[in-house]
């Protein structure tokens, strides 16, 4: 066989199905840097780690009882929808959709939203392991927990998370199987024990109809009373409200197909866990004003006593460093991406990946910024996660409703559905956009004023005024670093694939 044979037939070489995920990246025009080593399940894992019923629902219990009750908490559970980010994913949608004169800024946008989300989901979830590990620290001892010691605590939380992310995709894909059975017995386990150990159970009523206002601080009216029982009821639903990643093998379908898996075990679980946990409160004035600070904590003390309690505490601390952990996978793969296409400051810096483990080192090590030690702080943590990343998933969902012609499906795709979900979606984003910038105490001061909108706007300033300044000048978006050529695919042949793909799917 001649050279010229060889070379052509190393050219059109199908591609492995092992190396269906580099082949797609390559199509995108990036390298594969990072290891991808989770199928299916781990994917379904990893998701539902992120989801984490468990984190979510018992660290905003208490705002849920003060704001909107028991009835709120449960029928607001099954109303919220969810979405899910790629590694850097919604800024890259967000170029590939929009007109290509409008796409480095509505990528330039959607990364800096997605970002701020992103490492507030991660200051979040580390802060709320933290306290609760404070907390069980108090049962049978006489530690007494300041917002130093909880800081400090926190701050350890996230050096272990970093350094667990330092050693690679291999070792998370072992916690990833632990994690799953943590999630799912330690759920069950939880809910069984203190349902069966509980002295009494709440009503029916009480848990499906139960109204509570508790919105107003130091003796004054909540916001029920100053504006309506609406407007509680929309700012309730923040605890509902939960972040996704994922990094898998065919993650075209696999991505997709284990999340789905993930956040339909994880509505069935999470009502589990809420519907238990209220039929189990014993005295309710005791469990809002508990001497513990955190009502679930004071539920696990009235039904399974303090040694029950400290091992059903170890189960949600133990799901919360499993969420963190993962979280700060998340959060560091996204900042390399982003960095990748030269949107951060730093970025030459910040997109090396460390080539023995195929972990962008540098990017976990600054993937947290410190919480301000407060229950303020850590509400606004969750708000300013719920709204950077959903809003980041909101640009990219509305540029396809506008801009349809543009839109190419992918393997998994919605048919039909597909619009509709996709304009309720931009709706629901918007609303909760609002919804959760908005006061949640009454009255409002430095102490009870919902810092979320003050960092949403610095984001929304620095990214929009930094653009007009000098990142409209230099910052193009995605960044191809894969031609054509070198994928042994002629650019004829992949324009007239691009077209056959969009004439099939219009």
């Amino acid at each position: 066989m001649s050279g010229r044979s060889a070379n052509n037939e190393k050219a059109v070489a199908p591609v492995s199905k092992d190396d269906d995920d580099e082949a797609e990246l390559a199509r995108m025009g990036y390298k594969q840097e990072l290891r991808r080593e989770l199928s299916l399940l781990q994917n379904f894992g990893v998701s539902f780690s992120i989801i984490s019923i468990i984190t979510g629902i018992p660290s905003l219990f208490s705002y849920g009882l003060n704001t909107g009750g028991p009835a709120v908490m449960v029928w607001g559970w099954l109303i919220v929808c969810h979405a899910h980010p790629t590694s850097g994913g919604p800024y890259y949608w967000a170029a590939m959709l929009a007109n290509p004169e409008s796409a480095p800024l509505a990528s330039w946008i959607t990364g800096w939203f997605n970002l701020l989300g992103q490492v507030a989901v991660t200051t979040g979830i580390s802060f709320a392991c933290a306290n609760f590990l404070s907390t069980v620290a108090e049962f049978g001892t006489s530690f007494v927990p300041t917002p130093k010691t909880t800081i400090g605590i926190y701050a350890a939380v996230l050096v272990s998370q970093g350094l667990i992310n330092t050693f690679g995709v291999h070792l998370l894909k072992y916690l990833n199987n632990v994690s799953v059975w943590w999630h799912s017995l330690g759920t069950t386990s939880l809910v069984i024990a203190i349902l069966a150990r509980a002295p009494k159970h709440q009503s029916a009523n009480f848990v499906f109809r139960t109204f509570i206002d508790g919105t107003g601080v130091n003796g004054n009216e909540g916001w029920g009373t100053r504006a309506s029982h609406a407007y509680v009821c929309i700012i309730g639903i923040l605890m509902a409200q939960y972040t996704l990643t994922e990094e898998t093998h065919n993650a075209a379908m696999a991505g997709s197909v284990g999340i789905i898996m993930a956040l339909g075990v994880s509505a069935v679980l999470g009502w589990f866990l809420i519907l238990g946990l209220l039929f189990s409160i014993q005295d309710l004035e005791t469990t809002l004003s508990s001497s513990t600070g955190e009502p679930v904590a004071q539920i696990f003390l009235d039904t399974v006593g303090e040694k029950g309690a400290i091992v059903l505490m170890v189960i949600v601390i133990g799901a919360m460093y499993f969420c963190g952990t993962f979280s700060v996978t998340s959060n560091s793969r996204m900042m390399f991406a982003f960095a990748r296409d030269g949107g951060i400051p730093g970025h030459n810096f910040f997109r090396r990946v460390d080539a023995k483990r195929g972990n962008p080192v540098r990017t976990v090590s600054v993937s947290a910024l410190p919480s301000l030690g407060s229950s303020v702080a850590f509400s606004a943590a969750t708000s300013i996660a719920t709204i950077g990343l959903y809003i980041s998933y909101g640009i990219p969902i509305a540029l396809r409703v506008i801009y349809r012609e543009r839109f190419v499906r992918g393997p998994f795709h919605l048919g039909a559905f597909s619009m509709p979900v996709a304009i309720g979606a931009v709706v629901w984003i918007a609303f909760i956009a609002i919804a959760f910038i908005l006061p949640q105490a009454n009255p409002v001061d430095s102490q009870t004023l919902n810092y979320s909108i003050v960092c949403v706007g610095i984001v929304a300033l620095y990214s929009v005024g930094f653009w007009l300044i000098s990142a409209r000048n230099w910052f193009s978006g995605p960044i191809r670093q894969i031609s054509a050529a070198e994928m042994g695919v002629s650019k004829t042949s992949e324009s007239e694939a691009s077209n056959n793909e969009r004439t099939k799917n219009s």
